[in-house]
């Protein structure tokens, strides 16, 4: 007998398949674009600062569009808003196309975080108004691992087009036109209904649960430097423009690969020695990266598992926020996510490239290394501050993935202590 889906699974499955197509090409429009600005930035020449300010106006972007995204969900609903910021980011990616001005492409890049900001907390409210905290972290990984993913798709592509032309813009907005017609079209899809959205302040979120907000803080000053820099570094160390475009790919590759066995053992062991675990992890390719030449074929092998290290912190911290919070705070705490997640990224890519600036292109390592090791490091003071079983299930129960992490947790779990807070 073939063995057939749960209804719960099917259930999950018809009510975010439309969703989850939508943001597959809105994540391959996004890399494509991204990647194609980075490489045009350093063919034209643009000092390190310039560039630099072109990637940090991105999440200047994500905190306005966090704000405005949680409001509008309340008026029109999640479609709709989903709909109208589509329709925004094709427009500005062909602004971004059409002109050689770097202060016109900060602010449309701006534009473009806004978008992509309220896309990101359409989807993560969306996903956790469905999920369970015992699926919560299997369902995250998925929508982590698909737009991570699909990005990398979208670097990959840059090597079709030049950078100095319009077409590969053009195409990308394209791709995002198409990306509203499943969700909009989808007949099982089951967004939240529309509803004044409870709210609750950063400082109340910090309050009840204040190991995500400062790991989301952490985490996304570190992503600001890996994803804003990238190009930036491949570019200046000599590799070409399809090389750049499969360095930049390959972290979201490694995602691909390990978001799934991190996220889902989070679902089973305290998600904050997840964390310790992949932040180590990521730290440790990044001094690996340093030893090697960037032209050898090692030195993309250790990127994509930077990237696999590295990208899933965020959907363990989503997971661990959400495990505390009230159902009916879901949307404003996956808005404040964001926000917070858009402010440590926007730290992020000044950061690296002062390093840049100061040690030269290996200033870039240096930066995901100090990065990295402040993420394990914060999630190992509040495992000490907080104290909480490890694993979360009996053992016969717990997944393949959960105990190839249980050894290492264990090791950073031994000496916690106890304390009142998550």
């Amino acid at each position: 007998m073939q063995p057939t889906a749960s209804p719960a699974g099917r259930h999950l499955a018809l009510a975010t398949w439309g969703l989850f197509a939508g943001l597959a090409l809105l994540m391959i429009s996004g890399g494509l674009f991204s990647t194609l600005l980075g490489v045009r930035s350093e063919q034209r020449g643009l000092p390190t600062v310039v560039s630099s300010l072109i990637s940090a106006s991105y999440y200047v972007g994500f905190l306005v569009g966090s704000v405005f995204t949680l409001r509008a969900l309340g008026r029109v609903g999640h479609i709709r808003v989903y709909a109208a910021l589509a329709s925004l980011l094709g427009a500005a990616i062909i602004g971004i196309g059409i002109t050689d001005d770097a202060s016109s492409w900060i602010v449309l890049r701006l534009i473009t975080g806004l978008c992509f900001a309220g896309i990101y907390v359409v989807a993560e409210s969306w996903l956790n108004d469905l999920a369970t905290n015992d699926n919560r972290g299997s369902l995250l990984a998925i929508y982590g691992g698909l737009t991570v993913a699909c990005f990398g798709v979208g670097q990959i592509l840059v090597s079709a087009f030049n950078p100095l032309t319009v077409t590969g813009f053009a195409v990308a907005a394209i791709i995002t036109s198409l990306a509203v017609a499943p969700v909009a079209l989808s007949e099982a899809a089951q967004a939240p209904g529309v509803e004044t959205a409870e709210k609750i302040s950063l400082r109340e979120l910090a309050r009840i649960v204040p190991t995500g907000v400062f790991s989301c803080l952490l985490v996304g000053i570190a992503h600001g430097a890996l994803f804003g820099m990238g190009a930036v570094y491949a570019t200046r160390v000599g590799l070409s423009p399809g090389k750049v475009g499969l360095y930049v790919a390959l972290p979201s590759l490694g995602s691909m690969l390990l978001q799934w066995p991190i996220s889902a053992a989070s679902d089973d062991i305290d998600r904050r020695a997840v964390g310790v675990v992949a932040a180590t992890g990521a730290a440790g390719m990044a001094a690996l990266l340093l030893l090697d030449s960037p032209h050898k074929p090692m030195a993309f092998v250790l990127v994509t598992l930077l990237g696999g290290f590295s990208y899933p912190l965020y959907s363990v911290v989503g997971a661990y926020t959400n495990d505390w919070i009230e159902p009916e705070h879901l949307s404003a705490a996956a808005s404040q996510l964001v926000k917070l997640y858009g402010l440590g990224a926007i730290a992020g890519p000044m950061l690296a490239g002062a390093a840049m600036g100061i040690i030269g292109p290996t200033g870039f390592y240096w930066a995901l290394i100090v990065m990295h090791v402040l993420v394990a490091i914060f999630f190992v003071y509040r495992m000490v501050a907080w104290r909480s079983p490890l694993a979360k299930r009996p053992w016969s129960e717990v997944s393949l993935s959960a105990r190839a992490f249980y050894v290492p947790a264990t090791i950073v779990a031994i000496g916690r202590r106890r304390s009142r807070r998550p």
